[in-house]
């Protein structure tokens, strides 16, 4: 539970990084729903000195995963958009998704 209050806490955050990188929150408690049954709307983003998205971990959208068959979507909308592509994200928790993304992060910055 302290881990969902965490994540909330930190909507509209912004963080500064290394080489001009900067990382933005968001999220907000919703009405859990067949898209988001864990009741948070969230994106957490990197994105780079010049302002582009490099990595996205978010909810905030519905998507058609790369392997799904014509019109098939996937049921929950987590998913993580690495530059142009984008693939499914199980959702568990609020603290596992910020510990997923923090080592998403290290991995693209240092990599």
């Amino acid at each position: 539970m302290h881990s969902l209050e965490n994540l909330l806490s930190l909507d509209g955050e912004i963080f500064p990084m290394d080489n001009g990188y900067w990382v933005k929150f968001e999220a907000k408690e919703v009405k859990p729903s067949e898209a988001i049954p864990h009741g948070v709307r969230y994106s957490l983003t990197l994105h780079d000195k010049t302002n582009q998205r490099i990595l996205g971990y978010d909810n905030a959208h519905s998507y058609k995963p790369r392997n799904a068959k014509y019109g098939a979507k996937k049921e929950t909308w987590d998913h993580i958009h690495k530059r142009m592509d984008t693939f499914p994200y199980e959702f568990d928790s609020a603290g596992q998704l910020m510990e997923d993304f923090w080592k998403a992060v290290e991995y693209c910055m240092y990599r």
